[in-house]
């Protein structure tokens, strides 16, 4: 006994629900270590005896041996005297008063599960909800922390004595995975056409073998095999099916189908919008899409999330899926209940065999009318989706927070136009989010310093929220466009949600300037019934303080900011959008922008973007006559916008290089009008001719700090008038704006003398934009800082508020 020493430990980070504690429990029989573990609301604790030479190897083990789903960002051990246990065990857990801890996202189903899933010898044969403590829902179905059954939304099924064993047993992979059910205890699924009628089971096709468990499995098994054979068939029918997922529900119809897909357009008032799809595996993908290396594996990652890909041209996938664009948005399935609606063919029953030949490509996109939230519970899709689905695919699995999918683009993978035409290898290749939602929320952007508690509301557009505790900052899953009561809501409920999951009250809100942003005036409104100090920030500013803080900046010095967007409010009342800043987290000065235009009509001026276009022909000393011909735009609106410029009727003044890009897309005749955000500019990228290396002047003014991009619009009216390809104008002028890019930052890196310069703003989606402008950047020799982590778009918006309003609070 006197040889035997005792280590104290605490462990922080994404811990709990990943397998953690049965990790821990197995490196102790292998250490012959005794004692305990349990889990915490503040993260994992554990004491233990033994040798001191295994006492060390364990700890070291915690970390370099950690499940594949755990994070650890702290670990604290502590030599104690020994406590003489005798066994290990684990202990129940423990809820600490304010304590908080990470909570680990929902994860892709897992190689081990899906093999169970299409094992006819296992006793979760094609159940919709099997999972382990690596895989399964954990966010959407937590309520409260510590993460235990209790505390989730599968606290109404009680399990049965095999799934109890399972869940009891330290060495089965199932121990404590708290959502664990079977096709006993578990949930189900059913199939209910629009006016909430069950659809008829062939029960009396359906043939119930002896089970060593009970009979009732699989005729509960083959109700719901039922169910899944029977939306399928509606599917290959060119039905439209709601389907109930991890985070809410998906409309679903035949990929393939160009009458299906045009439909549920016409259903869902989405005319243009690309719809996202899943395919059942890599290589169905790769028959449809060009698919790289990094492409694949993020495909393939945990998170599943959706990823734009350049799309094949002999791939047969409906036109109406992703209209006038050279890329669709594309998934794996990420649940079983997914690989059993997508799976190519059925054999398991009579019923299953008379719909054996079924679509294996879906249309997977948001439950929702556009614009409104994704519907997330039974009652709520039957009464909104009603007009949209001809059928719902049902379970009785609650999800307590709803959650859109994730989108990435993979940055660096070029078009196969680049690749057959250009010699020049590729930029190394990183991940960028274009929505940060289901697979990678509510996980934590880890910050370089400790932050008061502070609630961010985001911006109007793409919203999400942040929370900060300590040095974490929760950016939330992605909240929609706040335009409506109903996101509103969500909003709401998300905020509440987050503050009781990570223990914040906050002190701080940081709010967008902008004065009539729903998630500004629900800061200011809360911030004066609570008493909280609300802390304004600029929205370009904290596009660069995002970027900033997730490459974990400790702002100790300031960078170049470029901070390109279609819409933010200037300090000046103008709406800002093509910005040049000198910034850390507490200050900025704006040394350069684009030239301030009239945005006639306003946000009108957005949805047409040919009224964007009469004002720069304006600005250049053109006229009417110059807007392309090809457009069937009433015959006085013209005269009246101008008129209406000339006197300064609703025509703010606008810096937005994001309203550049539509003016352009404009002149050259490829939208005159758009019905979804940045279509204009989205369709003038597709367009680019990617070998095309020519660019066009702007007049950069050093004396006024300004950039003015006459001499660009002309250049392109002449390439107009000498009939030059649309493609090769498309990609001047995307190289133009990085030409210009390195030309301003070379003048501020001399005046200065900084050297690194962070890229943030909604037009940075631009993945020909921002590959061309950090190739001319590094070969410049600057230091670029890029979002990998969140989205360029203001989706990150809400984390650098909280970077500039803690900072400002320390000040």
């Amino acid at each position: 006994m006197d040889s035997l020493l005792g280590k104290r430990i605490h462990i922080n980070g994404i811990v709990q629900g990943v397998g953690f504690r049965p990790f821990v429990f197995g490196l102790a029989e292998r250490h012959v270590l005794h004692g305990w573990v349990r889990n915490t609301s503040a993260g994992v604790d554990i004491e233990v005896d033994g040798a001191p030479n295994a006492l060390d190897a364990f700890v070291a083990a915690l970390t370099t041996e950690a499940p594949p789903l755990a994070q650890i960002d702290e670990i604290t051990a502590v030599t104690i005297p020994a406590n003489g246990f005798t066994t290990f065990e684990i202990v129940h857990s423990e809820a600490i008063r304010g304590a908080f801890q990470p909570i680990s996202p929902d994860v892709s189903i897992c190689d081990d599960c899906l093999r169970e899933l299409f094992d006819p010898n296992d006793h979760r044969y094609r159940y919709p909800f099997i999972n382990c403590t690596n895989c399964g829902p954990r966010f959407t179905i937590i309520q409260d922390i510590p993460y235990d059954r209790p505390f989730t939304t599968m606290a109404p099924f009680e399990m049965c004595d095999n799934c109890r064993r399972e869940y009891e047993d330290p060495h089965d992979r199932r121990f404590h995975a708290q959502p664990v059910a079977c096709p006993v205890c578990g949930p189900q699924v059913w199939l209910e056409t629009v006016n909430g009628n069950q659809l008829p089971v062939y029960s009396e096709q359906l043939t119930v073998h002896p089970s060593p468990i009970t009979d009732h499995r699989l005729l509960i098994t083959d109700y719901a095999e039922d169910a899944i054979q029977h939306a399928r068939r509606l599917l290959t029918e060119g039905k439209i099916v709601a389907v109930k997922g991890l985070g809410g529900f998906h409309l679903a119809c035949d990929a393939l189908n160009e009458t299906a897909v045009t439909t549920l357009r016409a259903r869902k008032l989405r005319r243009d919008k690309p719809f996202a799809l899943m395919m059942p595996d890599i290589e169905t993908i790769e028959q449809h899409c060009f698919v790289n290396e990094a492409e694949r594996d993020l495909l393939l990652s945990r998170e599943r999330p959706i990823v734009l890909l350049y799309r094949r041209p002999e791939s047969l996938i409906a036109t109406a899926v992703a209209p006038n664009q050279n890329t669709i948005g594309v998934m794996l399935p990420y649940t079983p209940l997914h690989y059993l609606l997508l799976e190519k063919s059925s054999i398991v029953n009579v019923a299953a065999r008379r719909f054996a030949h079924q679509s294996s490509i879906l249309v997977m996109t948001s439950g929702n009318l556009s614009e409104e939230p994704i519907a997330y519970t039974n009652d709520e899709a039957r009464s909104r989706l009603a007009n949209l689905a001809d059928a719902f695919l049902l379970h009785n699995r609650d999800i307590h927070t709803r959650c859109d999918d994730s989108v990435m683009r993979v940055v660096g993978s070029r078009s196969p136009v680049a690749e057959q035409t250009t010699h020049q290898q590729p930029a190394t290749s990183y991940q960028l989010p274009l929505r940060r939602s289901r697979g990678y929320a509510p996980f934590p952007v880890k910050l370089p310093w400790d932050m008061p508690p502070t609630l961010a509301a985001g911006a109007e557009l793409k919203n999400t929220f942040c929370i900060t505790n300590g040095r974490y900052a929760f950016l939330s899953h992605h909240i929609g466009d706040m335009e409506n009561y109903e996101t509103l809501q969500s909003f709401e409920q998300g905020v509440a949600h987050f503050e009781r999951l990570f223990r914040v009250t906050p002190e701080l809100i940081a709010y967008d300037m902008h004065p009539n942003y729903l998630a500004s005036r629900y800061a200011l409104a809360r911030a004066e019934r609570e008493g909280i100090t609300a802390v304004p920030v600029q929205h370009h500013h904290a596009h660069i303080a995002a970027v900033m803080a997730e490459n974990g900046h400790r702002g100790d010095h300031p960078v170049i900011g470029v901070s390109f967007d279609g819409t933010g409010y200037g300090d000046d009342g103008a709406i800002w959008g093509g910005e040049f800043l000198i910034a850390d987290y507490t200050r900025y000065e704006r040394p350069y922008h684009l030239i301030y235009t009239p945005l006639p009509g306003g946000d009108t001026a957005v949805r047409e973007p040919w009224r964007l276009a009469l004002a720069w022909l304006r600005h250049c000393g053109l006229g009417i006559a110059d807007l392309n011909p090809a457009f069937s735009i009433p015959h006085s609106a013209p005269q009246i916008v101008w008129q209406q410029m000339e006197k300064g009727i609703n025509a703010p003044p606008t810096s937005s290089i994001g309203r550049l890009f539509d003016a352009v897309a404009a002149l050259v005749g490829i939208r005159a009008t758009v019905n979804y955000e940045a279509q204009a500019a989205i369709e003038l990228e597709s367009m680019v001719n990617p070998s095309e290396t020519g660019h066009y002047p702007f007049t950069i003014h050093h004396s006024l700090f300004i950039i003015d991009p006459a001499p660009l619009i002309h250049a392109i009216l002449a390439d107009l008038r000498r009939h030059t390809a649309i493609p090769t104008i498309a990609a001047r002028f995307h190289n133009s704006v990085a030409h210009m890019v390195r030309q301003v930052c070379d003048d501020l890196r001399t005046r200065y003398q900084i050297n690194e310069v962070a890229l943030s703003g909604g037009v940075w989606q631009n993945v020909t934009l921002l590959t061309q402008t950090v190739q001319l950047l590094q070969a410049d020799g600057f230091s670029v800082l890029l979002h990998s982590k969140v989205p360029p778009n203001d989706g990150g918006l809400a984390l650098g508020q909280t970077a500039v309003a803690s900072n400002m609070s320390k000040k």
